[in-house]
């Protein structure tokens, strides 16, 4: 049976060109995933999906509905508010049921929203409309239930129908009151459990803490919204004391006595019974004014020190949202104005340089945290220094960031406006901030330009770039030290016994000499020290391993041209280029001078560096860096005083392969891979990973695949190990 193609896929047809049974599909499998969406989100406090991917599925489902009525499901997502309350919490049911509301992403749907309300209310154009603004809270819903001025009953939204009593928790809140003056004999007063920015970094800072201590899995929040909920919903109401939870009132359930005649007169009505109304609620006369405040509180959004995603805005007459009702599970006198998902507004307070393994130097904003997509942003990238000098991007700016899906956070524009007077252009260091040594942009050999790109020259020395130096140091390519692998590098890099090349040398001498304890660790499997149950270190146990470790690296003293200067881990120069500068210097003294003297273009070192089969300017370039660098060149002179590269075998170019191209493949019996490469290339050939049309020869062992199959569709030579040995000794 043939595959569907993707376009057979309900999902990602527009609803515009559904057939009713297509439509019928995709409401299904809409109603499964908003289902599972709502109870990680309202169940667990654990999102599997962004707000922007839930609002956009909760659209499609609508707009099906909407399209084929007949069609719309019993467990439509669109009749249902939350999820189930937990089975952990008492259930409350609440006298009057906490809907949701309706999305507004445009000012165009804004503008329709006050259409549709003037048209049910029979409202002309000029007849006046006015409306509250306030900020969306992303936090989790409460009703709190007071009777003759007492808190009797707190509950979570749940389903909206019935939610999670949480009473108890809410008592630790400081922001609630306990008790009412001058209330209704019952009211229930609603609105948002929220946690502030600084405050969540801390309570996620000290979860990490208490997991170091205590071995116990802590996980940290992923945003305020998740730490606010998870901390409420607590079975141990000590550990929402210990939480840092705040309350916004901005609504109400069942009240025994009217609380005012408008939606405005309400909020004013709460703050003098003692509950916190938002300070940015505004009273808006029209549409536009609505807008105009809706930019103010998002460009105002970072600085408010708590999390945000849009602008609430609702009908002010009591008696105009009463004639306008609900539908299905929203108010029609409300409509939640969403910000743009995956964008938002803050201010960048300084500028980083990371360096990375490779040295590059990478520009950081470190901005005012955000949350952007559900996601407490702190930081973004700047790319580069073209980046932040296009962009005039400084220091203390007000930007615009955007995070779309997993992808890092970048800026992606400044509002000058709000620059601050004593602001200066943003000055890219010439030198690496970790370790000091020269920055340089790599020249294109191809155009005559700069690359985007500044790194770090300081490869051997550089402690952001050691680590992984340290690591291609000991690969298979370079020294091939037995019993020294990445996992035991980085453990002894991490203690600092092990800071640069040299130091694997003297690894004997400082054990014998008491200065470190190898016998510590565990170097047969991770490297790591060994520990028993109650934390404490275990007694060496493994004498056998150091001494072997130190017998292993022993035998590297001494080691051929090619693997050191692939180890030296220079930019640009892997094995196949360590071999011909292997081969045309003979020597490390000679490649070593000539890549000091090669500084100078006009120089005579540098144009017979070009002069090599194979090395180009590029190359060339990442070697002067190299050894330009004084602490580099300080680095290889402490490593010489323990290791001895040996001289290059000389080229044989009267060889039989001589000038040929050769692949091999399949499982050699008789040498490695590499020892095989490396006889190739001394008899003057050339050694390709690939089968082409300009190859000679494919040396094919057992077990060889496609490379083989190209090679007798091109009509490539294949000769046998054997026939290569006598190929390569004639």
């Amino acid at each position: 049976m043939a595959a569907k193609k993707k376009t057979d896929d309900p999902s990602s047809i527009p609803v515009g060109k559904l057939t009713a049974e297509m439509a019928q599909a995709e409401l299904a499998r809409l109603a499964k995933t908003i289902a599972s969406a709502d109870e990680a989100y309202y169940e667990h406090d654990k999102p599997k999906i962004s707000d922007a991917e839930y609002d956009a599925l909760r659209r499609r489902n609508l707009l099906i509905e909407k399209r084929f009525p007949k069609l719309k499901r019993e467990d439509s997502p669109s009749d249902k508010v939350g999820a189930p309350p937990s089975a952990k919490f008492e259930k409350s049911k609440h006298a009057v049921a906490m809907l949701s509301l309706d999305n507004a992403f445009s000012d165009e749907d804004v503008f329709d929203f006050e259409k549709r309300i003037r048209r049910f209310l029979g409202l002309g154009e000029d007849a006046a409309l006015a409306f509250t603004a306030e900020p969306k809270i992303d936090g989790l819903s409460l009703n709190l239930r007071y009777e003759a001025g007492a808190l009797k009953v707190a509950a979570t939204r749940g389903d909206g129908e019935t939610g999670e009593n949480v009473t108890g928790n809410v008592l630790t809140i400081g922001d609630i009151p306990t008790t009412l003056k001058a209330a209704p004999d019952v009211l229930e007063v609603r609105g948002e459990v929220y946690m502030n920015l600084e405050e969540f970094e801390a309570l996620n800072k000290r979860l990490e803490k208490e997991a170091e201590e205590d071995g116990k899995a802590h996980e940290p929040f992923a945003n305020p919204r998740n730490a606010a909920a998870g901390s409420l919903r607590q079975l141990d109401a000590a550990i929402t004391a210990a939480r840092p939870l705040h309350f916004f009132a901005y609504s109400w359930g069942e009240v025994s006595e009217p609380l005012a005649q408008t939606q405005w007169d309400v909020l004013q009505r709460f703050e003098k019974l003692g509950f916190r109304i938002n300070p940015l609620a505004k009273r808006c006369e029209s549409v536009e004014e609505l807008l105009t405040h809706y930019r103010k509180i998002e460009a105002e959004r970072a600085s408010l020190g708590y999390d945000i995603d849009g602008v609430v805005y609702k009908v002010d007459r009591l008696d105009y949202q009463e004639r306008l009702g609900y539908v299905s599970r929203a108010p029609r006198w409300a409509i939640a104005h969403k910000f743009p998902a995956e964008k938002a507004t803050t201010v960048l307070e300084k500028i980083d340089i990371q360096v990375g393994r490779t040295g590059k130097l990478t520009p950081v904003a470190r901005l005012k945290p955000v949350t952007v997509g559900g996601v407490v942003v702190s930081n973004a990238t700047l790319h580069n220094a073209d980046y932040i000098e296009e962009k005039d991007i400084r220091e203390g700016d007000t930007v615009t960031i955007q995070r779309a899906g997993d992808v890092i956070p970048q800026v992606l524009e400044v509002d000058e406006k709000k620059r601050p007077k004593a602001s200066k252009p943003y000055k890219f260091p010439a030198r690496c901030p970790v370790c000091g040594s020269h920055a340089v942009n790599e020249e294109n050999p191809t155009t005559g330009k700069a690359d985007v790109d500044r790194r770090c020259t300081g490869g051997l020395i550089c402690a952001a770039q050691v680590e992984a130096r340290l690591k291609h140091f000991v690969s298979r390519q370079a020294f091939d030290i037995e019993g020294l692998g990445e996992k035991q590098i980085a453990a002894f890099h991490e203690e600092g016994i092990v800071k640069e090349p040299a130091d694997i040398f003297t690894l004997r001498a400082r054990q014998e000499a008491g200065e470190i304890d190898l016998y510590r660790y565990d170097l047969d499997e991770k490297g790591e020290r060994k520990k028993s149950k109650n934390g404490k270190e275990k007694p060496p146990t493994n004498l056998k391993s150091v001494q072997n470790l130190f017998d292993a690296i022993d035998e590297r003293r001494s080691i051929s041209l090619t693997r050191f200067i692939n180890a030296l881990g220079v930019r640009h120069v892997g094995e196949t280029n360590a071999r011909l500068f292997a081969s045309h210097y003979g020597d490390f003294k000679s490649f070593y001078d000539a890549a000091k003297e090669a500084r100078a273009p006009e120089s005579g070192a540098y144009q017979d560096m070009l002069t090599i089969d194979g090395v180009g300017a590029l190359v060339a370039r990442g070697v002067i860096d190299f050894f330009d660098e004084a602490r580099n060149r300080d680095a290889v002179d402490r490593l010489l005083k323990e290791v001895t590269p040996e001289k290059a075998a000389a080229v044989k170019t009267s060889s039989a392969v001589a000038g040929k191209t050769v692949v091999f493949t399949g499982t050699l019996e008789t040498m490695t891979r590499e020892e095989a490469k490396a006889q190739a290339q001394g008899l003057g050939a050339k050694v390709s990973g690939s089968v082409s049309g300009k190859t000679d020869y494919l040396v094919a062992g057992p077990g060889a695949g496609s490379k083989l199959k190209k090679a007798e569709e091109l009509g490539v030579k294949v000769i046998t190990e054997a026939e290569w040995a006598t190929l390569a000794k004639g």
